[in-house]
């Protein structure tokens, strides 16, 4: 057995019969043409699906709100990233040189969409209930670990619940730099609280995270906690 399907075997607990297919999962644009993007997106629509039936049936009691909040920590691209580092994933994407020279193997965003090529290479290679069980095996650990639902907004969404309930203007985000290349991007966000005077600079790989960061930053400000 070639060692990505050992991996796939040992690390998640299911085959494959089409050996390419999972190499293709594995294979990001930067290697060449046979790339995994269609899979990854593929993965992300059944892995929301999955994800949503395990939270169904493990929170029989919880709203819609709560459980759209319980699968969006769960399928994030931040968590999904932290799944597959702990799966050892990096190990076996195949990069193009200059991804592979950059550290592609543990950049976040590769892994988390190479996470999702391999559930869309397990959803068609072995079925909708073979992929229901790897979510429940990569998911185990989360699931008896989710915090309460008020916990799991995002920090913009707190931030502005926070202000608005005190009748305050809404924060103000602008982008103060950004760098890299195309496929590699850093964004500089600043988040400014203008009735009160506070405001918090992040980076990220995104402007969307970059915001989430900026934001959060200000929830943590010791002003603004006084008065929380």
């Amino acid at each position: 057995m070639d060692p990505a399907g050992r991996w796939l075997r040992e690390r998640l607990g299911c085959s494959l019969n089409d050996t390419g297919l999972l190499l293709r999962a594995l294979t990001h644009r930067s290697h060449g043409p046979d790339h995994n993007e269609r899979l990854e997106f593929l993965g992300d629509a059944v892995l929301s699906f999955v994800v949503a039936e395990l939270l169904f049936q493990a929170y029989p009691q919880a709203s819609e709100g709560e459980l759209s909040r319980f699968r969006a920590n769960l399928v994030s691209g931040d968590a999904l990233a932290l799944v597959a580092s702990g799966l050892g994933l990096g190990e076996h994407v195949r990069l193009g040189e200059g991804e592979l020279k950059s550290g592609g193997q543990q950049r976040a965003s590769i892994l988390a969409d190479t996470l999702e090529a391999v559930v869309g290479a397990v959803y068609l290679d072995r079925g909708l209930a073979a992929t229901s069980a790897l979510a429940a095996r990569l998911f185990a650990g989360q699931l008896a670990a989710l915090p309460e639902s008020a916990e799991l907004k995002d920090a913009k969404t707190r931030l502005q619940e926070w202000l608005q309930g005190r009748g305050l203007d809404l924060p103000a985000y602008s982008v103060l730099e950004t760098t890299g290349e195309p496929h590699a991007q850093r964004f500089r966000v600043r988040c400014d609280i203008a009735g009160l005077g506070i405001a918090a600079e992040a980076e990220g790989s995104s402007r969307r995270r970059a915001e989430q960061e900026a934001a959060l930053r200000v929830l943590e400000d010791p002003a603004l906690k006084g008065g929380r």
